[in-house]
């Protein structure tokens, strides 16, 4: 056999033309051109924040933040963190559900939680961690936290009758405009260290009974009344009309807190925010205004601490 022949012995066949595609596979030879830039690209994660921002340098509106949430009045609140979990336990909080992450080290404190509740009858819930985050909105819990239901507020008239009906001269803490949750909680432990009979806040602009109140106020609140006003200066001349003076703690007062006159009197005693102090009417509505002598180092002080050293020179002088 010659050598490169076929093994067959069969005449090798010629192969014609190959077969063209007519200008069909033209296209696929032009490329898709020059690579865009990240931010033209359909999956570029930044896409829509550089258009807005692109409609923004053309003056274009800015579209608005989605608004939060506002938390319904009948919502429960909830306490996080081992220590005043315990402390409201022991307090006599009234709680509807105690929460344990999954997994917990249980310590002295988580035990006596444990303890606590089941001897009240609270229910004992074991959820994941992420869902305790989402039920304190955040707030630091340690693994635990304690369910209360939404606070049921006073009457202001309420606040005075308690006091008649422990035959003591009324003595009310009102609050103007103070804002911080944890300010009403340490104004309420101060209160009912001092022996105030209730607290009063209005229905706007002002921090409420929440769980932050609650932690911070280490159990107090349950013990202390809270009253809630739909417009405070209308409640302050009721209680003048009933026979109560009402002193307000501004740093612009003309008489020093341990002068005041009135301190062993039936007394509302109103707090301001610490920024802006007694608002106009509020201030308005005052038989007198009385500052805390401090040092010139110190502007303010926070509304909590004015509290408890004004309730510190009520109670002083209804002991003399």
């Amino acid at each position: 056999m010659a050598a490169g022949g076929r093994a067959s012995g069969r005449p090798a066949k010629k192969k014609g033309p190959a077969k063209g595609t007519g200008g069909q596979g033209r296209r696929s030879l032009e490329g898709r051109g020059a690579t865009p830039p990240a931010e033209e690209r359909h999956w570029y994660k930044d896409k829509a924040r550089s258009e807005r921002v692109a409609r923004e340098e053309r003056g274009g509106a800015r579209r608005p933040a989605p608004a939060r949430q506002r938390r319904s009045e009948d919502a429960p609140e909830y306490i996080g963190g081992r220590n005043p979990v315990v402390e409201a336990l022991q307090a006599g909080v009234p709680a509807s559900a105690l929460y344990i992450a999954a997994r917990l080290d249980n310590d002295d404190r988580v035990r006596d939680a444990i303890k606590i509740a089941a001897e009240r009858g609270i229910a004992l819930l074991e959820v994941s961690r992420d869902k305790l985050d989402r039920l304190t909105e955040g707030v630091i819990h340690q693994g635990i936290a304690l369910q209360i239901p939404a606070y049921d507020y006073a009457h202001p008239s309420e606040l005075v009758e308690l006091a008649h009906d422990a035959a003591e001269i009324p003595l009310i803490v009102a609050l103007d405009s103070v804002t911080d949750p944890r300010n009403l909680g340490a104004i309420a432990r101060s209160a009912t260290a001092f022996g105030a009979h209730g607290l009063l806040i209005p229905s706007r602009r002002s921090a409420g009974v929440t769980g932050g109140a609650w932690k911070t106020s280490a159990g107090t609140l349950a013990n202390l009344r809270v009253g809630r006003a739909s417009n405070l200066t209308a409640a302050l001349k009721e209680y003048r009309e009933a026979g109560l003076f009402v002193l307000g703690l501004d740093g612009s007062g003309t008489t020093d807190i341990a002068d005041v006159e009135l301190l062993s009197e039936p007394l509302v005693v109103v707090v301001g925010s610490e920024g802006k102090g007694l608002s106009r009417l509020v201030r308005e509505h005052c038989d007198v205004v009385a500052r805390i002598p401090m040092q010139a180092a110190a502007e303010s002080l926070n509304a909590g601490v004015a509290a408890g050293v004004a309730l510190y020179e009520v109670a002083r002088h209804r002991r003399l």
